[in-house]
């Protein structure tokens, strides 16, 4: 009984040690050094009478959480990080981060290459062909994305299938379906294709295991820091093309040909490859972004929201319903319900109510406030001049995070006045992205048909 007692203690220790030696920040000499602890710790424990099982646990949880080890470690270690990122590793350590780096280059590399693809089949980059490019803009960096995670995690087979022809249902609508350039309908699966396939992503990423709550919530954590750098490497990306414009301009050379067809199109898709890898690489160093970027906007939303409504109410003056404002709007709710999840993934389940939860119920309020207004002018604009597909598609968005935001206040509240747990909460925001996606795929399906392709 003795030996079989250890050989379990064994193995949660050796799983404990693999996790560990995936966080970036740690080095192999320093998992030796917290393995070390961690036996002394066991031992010390049983010695007094617990079970095998037992002192491991409460040893694990006396030296901290993984993640909070890897950012004390981030902080004494902090000239490591980097090599870790672009050097291959040392001999004797479990994965290349050199090798890793590489891989990551050339699937950049790929995505680059893959928005010159259509130009070899007699559709170059130019303004007649704007339209096509616009809706396949997905397919020159999601299935990569999606294969480099699916590489990563090995999901099962028959998953990999399913992604495949996600993909594929995908891209045979949006190229089949007799568009006009200028359709509604055309705009809409354009908008709402990223959203559908963004999905599959997420499913690669989970190595399949999407309805593990755990790793859904990794996945929003991942998109909002993966949004984070993509949006710093754009900065850069935005410096980089003026500086060359400017210099081939003094020498009298006119770069706009390759600025607009190779370095903008081909760097924007190629940066959404090493955004990924970023977040990737270096999880365990800014996953302190969270808490801090929620911290820094939840309040400024809010005021935004709170200072819409009252000015609404004052003039009462009624929005206007039209594709840019339906978008704008969309987009806004969209960004406060991104915000809410990206906080919670963020939050301690078991911590106890604290002021930040009220400013994020207060967002929460104020977010159900508006969209019920946008809602009502919708319905008005519908019953005055009929449907449209952007109406239609409006309404359906602007309902589900209706419920969406709707039962996140009503559990936010219960959490607050202790009849409810946090967890409820993260799972009913979760609960709510495939029926995002859902809805999503379902207008760039059926929309087109639908309203005549117009």
């Amino acid at each position: 009984m003795n030996t079989l007692a250890h050989a379990s203690l064994e193995q949660q220790i050796a799983q404990w040690r693999e996790f560990l030696r995936r966080r970036a920040a740690i080095h192999g000499s320093d998992v030796d050094e917290l393995e070390d602890h961690l036996r002394s710790q066991v031992g010390s424990l049983t010695g007094q009478g617990l079970a095998d099982d037992e002192a491991f646990l409460v040893a694990v949880k006396r030296m901290g959480s993984i993640d909070s080890l890897s950012r004390e470690f981030a902080r004494e270690h902090s000239e490591r990080l980097w090599k870790q990122l672009v050097l291959p590793a040392d001999a004797g350590e479990t994965g290349s981060a050199g090798t890793g780096l590489v891989s990551v280059l050339l699937l950049a590399l790929a995505a680059a290459l893959a928005v010159k693809l259509p130009a070899l089949f007699g559709f170059p980059m130019e303004e007649a062909n704007a339209p096509g490019y616009l809706r396949n803009a997905s397919f020159f960096v999601l299935p990569l994305l999606a294969g480099w995670f699916a590489w990563k995690r090995g999901p099962e087979p028959v998953s990999v299938v399913w992604m495949a022809l996600a993909f594929a249902a995908g891209a045979l609508l949006v190229n089949v379906y007799p568009f006009a350039p200028d359709a509604d309908t055309h705009w809409l699966a354009t908008i709402h294709l990223p959203i559908a396939l963004w999905l599959v992503v997420g499913f690669a990423y989970a190595g399949g295991a999407w309805f593990a709550g755990e790793r859904r919530m990794d996945f929003v954590r991942f998109s909002g820091e993966m949004a984070i750098y993509y949006v710093l490497i754009a900065l850069g990306g935005a410096v980089l093309t003026g500086f060359t414009v400017m210099m081939f301009r003094a020498i009298g050379m006119d770069p706009g040909g390759f600025v607009g067809l190779w370095l903008v199109p081909c760097g924007a898709a190629g940066a959404v490859i090493v955004a990924a890898w970023l977040v990737e690489a270096k999880q365990s160093v800014i996953e302190n972004m969270a808490p801090v970027l929620t911290k820094l906007f939840t309040p400024l939303f809010t005021a935004i929201l709170l200072a819409f409504l009252v000015t609404l109410i004052w003039t009462r003056n009624p929005i206007d319903v039209q594709r840019e404002v339906l978008i704008g709007f969309d987009l806004l709710l969209a960004l406060v319900v991104g915000l809410v999840l990206y906080a919670a993934s963020a939050r301690d389940p078991q911590a106890p109510p604290g002021l930040f939860d009220v400013l994020q119920l207060a967002l929460i309020v104020s977010a159900v406030a508006v969209d019920g207004v946008a809602l009502v002018s919708i319905v008005a604009r519908i019953h005055e001049f009929g449907f449209t597909p952007n109406r239609v598609a409006a309404f359906g968005e602007n309902l589900i995070l209706l419920a969406n935001l709707a039962g996140s206040a009503w559990l936010y509240a219960g959490f607050l006045r202790g009849h409810g747990s946090f967890v409820a909460l993260e799972r009913w925001q979760l609960a709510f992205l495939p029926l995002y996606a859902t809805w999503a795929a379902f207008v760039v399906a059926a929309f087109p048909p639908m309203f005549g392709f117009r």
